[in-house]
């Protein structure tokens, strides 16, 4: 794989384009800490995201939460967690993303292959993120939450952008479990994204490799000196 040439290169946003910590992982501590009242770090989030199941953040967060003894709806929980995202006129959690991909490195990447994304945002999360960065011009598809009937590790995100070709011939890059189950069950090649010395590269790192991860990059950029 290293020395192929994919014609497709899929990439999952969180994590993989662009940092969450500001945005969901705080959002999902701050609604954990809104009905428990305990604290939580970034990293005891992985306890959750190295389980498959757990690519829906407010899954995630309604789950830990009963965990921790308090009963409380899914939909409730969704609620709550929209308020810290996105706060009021978009001045919430989601003003700390930051972009992990530079416009010249989309560039590059575009004049190699086809770009796609297929992540587990709603369109509005993504296309938020997407407009400030002026990103949605470098990719050829873009499938969210809303495109598909099953979430990941689902595999319908990628098949809809392979559109009948061959699934070899793609690469996905993503940064958890379900990213990893949805291209084994599709039949694509799958790259890790986890930085260099983080707590997520020793949870998740043998998790992905287990899962089918051909390598784990430090970065998405990392991609292309990989392919060669």
């Amino acid at each position: 794989m290293a020395h192929s040439k994919p014609e497709i290169l899929i990439f999952d946003v969180d994590g993989v384009l662009v940092d969450v910590g500001g945005s969901f992982h705080k959002s999902t501590l701050d609604t954990v800490r809104h009905y428990t009242g305990k604290r939580f770090r970034a990293a005891d989030i992985l306890r959750w995201k190295s389980q498959s199941g757990y690519n829906d953040d407010w899954k995630l967060t309604t789950d830990w939460i009963c965990s921790l003894g308090v009963a409380v709806e899914y939909a409730e929980v969704k609620q709550q967690f929209q308020k810290f995202y996105w706060g009021t006129n978009g001045r919430g959690n989601v003003a700390l993303e930051k972009w992990l991909v530079t416009a010249a490195t989309l560039r590059r990447l575009a004049r190699r292959a086809e770009l796609a994304v297929f992540t587990g945002r709603t369109r509005h999360e993504l296309s938020h993120t997407f407009e400030r960065a002026d990103a949605a011009r470098y990719f050829k598809s873009i499938i969210t939450l809303d495109d598909v009937q099953g979430s990941k590790p689902n595999p319908e995100g990628l098949l809809k952008i392979l559109s009948g070709r061959e699934p070899s011939t793609a690469l996905y890059l993503g940064d958890n479990v379900d990213d990893a189950l949805a291209a084994k069950a599709a039949g694509v090649p799958f790259a890790g994204v986890l930085p260099r010395g983080s707590a997520a590269r020793r949870v998740l790192g043998p998790k992905l490799r287990e899962s089918g991860a051909r390598t784990i990059l430090h970065r998405a950029a990392d991609v292309l000196d990989w392919l060669g």
